[in-house]
């Protein structure tokens, strides 16, 4: 497949995860009530196994690789953490039903502009890295659409919100495409500060609600989700 249509193929399949986690929430009854409980904890912590997986086995490996110098790498990793953590102080004085909503989407942007660079360079994590986003966006719609069915928005416009949303990672896909294929980097900057910033939303938002009391099973979807991540990096 000619390079440009397998990066906008692999952008648009990532971005459509995010609509179709978003209509899993819509499932509002698993019988019995445990299983329903254990289902939505489970799905949120293989969320964060696949984001670790992310970081861990592309995004961190790749930046570095791309930015090859200690100190701006480390001062980039955490100056996503700590635009992650403005951001999350941001929502929480708004108080609006959205903070899930809003991660998601500053997580999404900056991945799918270093995928459409990773493609244009021909590097060879760019199909994982698209696997591992396009995974880590059934969890997270899954976890926005639950917070806004909570909330005043209207089933009509969270729906339209999550089209958005999908159609943004085509659309950064075209930028990392056409622009930062040409400034290694940048685009290693852009990896490195999305991977801050997905550490900082894993542990300050995912870990704590993956937890369930006298339950065992969701830790295991991290494991899992990072293990999905480890087979798909070992494979590709």
């Amino acid at each position: 497949m000619d390079p440009f249509a397998e990066m906008l193929m692999w952008t648009a399949l990532a971005g459509a995860c995010i609509p179709a986690g978003a209509a899993l929430a819509r499932i509002e009854r698993i019988r019995p009530r445990w299983l329903q409980e254990e289902f939505r904890h489970f799905t949120i912590a293989f969320g964060g196994g696949v984001l670790l997986g992310a970081v861990a086995l592309v995004l961190v490996p790749e930046g570095a690789a791309l930015l090859p110098h200690p100190l701006p790498a480390t001062a980039l990793m955490l100056a996503g953490g700590c635009a992650f953590m403005a951001l999350d102080r941001v929502q929480a004085g708004r108080r609006r039903p959205v903070s899930q909503l809003t991660a998601m989407t500053a997580d999404f942007v900056p991945e799918s502009m270093a995928l459409g660079g990773m493609f244009a360079a021909g590097a060879d994590g760019a199909v994982l890295l698209a696997l591992l986003i396009a995974l880590q966006n059934l969890p997270e719609g899954f976890n926005a659409g639950r917070e806004l069915a909570s909330g005043s928005l209207g089933r009509r416009t969270a729906q339209g919100l999550f089209l958005l949303l999908a159609l943004l990672g085509p659309a950064c896909g075209l930028i990392g495409w056409f622009w930062l294929a040409r400034h290694d980097a940048v685009l290693g900057a852009i990896m490195l500060f999305a991977a801050g910033g997905i550490l900082y939303l894993t542990f300050q938002d995912i870990a704590p609600q993956a937890r369930l009391e006298r339950h065992w099973g969701p830790p295991l979807g991290a494991v899992l989700g990072f293990a999905f991540a480890l087979l798909a990096e070992m494979l590709f």
